[in-house]
């Protein structure tokens, strides 16, 4: 299991995994879908931006799949947690 920790404002997300920070404009498509954008791409794989839809949210959590934009063959999954 993968684990990273963000933060996130209304235009922003910083997340810090590994010892690395990175951050990301957002851009709400609608209440459950946004694209990302790193902000300082290190490759051309990091210059594409990510598109996430929330399926499902709970108390403190949600479920959600994202892939690449336009690479709907490759969407994954995962759970976010709020923690205090």
């Amino acid at each position: 299991m993968t684990r990273s920790v963000f933060q996130r404002t209304a235009k922003l997300e910083i997340e810090f995994y590994e010892g690395v920070t990175d951050t990301a404009s957002i851009r709400w498509v609608n209440d459950c879908e946004c694209i990302l954008t790193k902000l300082n791409p290190t490759s051309n794989q990091d210059k594409r931006p990510i598109q996430i839809k929330i399926l499902n949210t709970k108390e403190n959590s949600y479920t959600f799949e994202y892939s690449l934009v336009g690479d709907i063959a490759n969407k994954q999954r995962g759970t976010i947690q709020k923690i205090k």
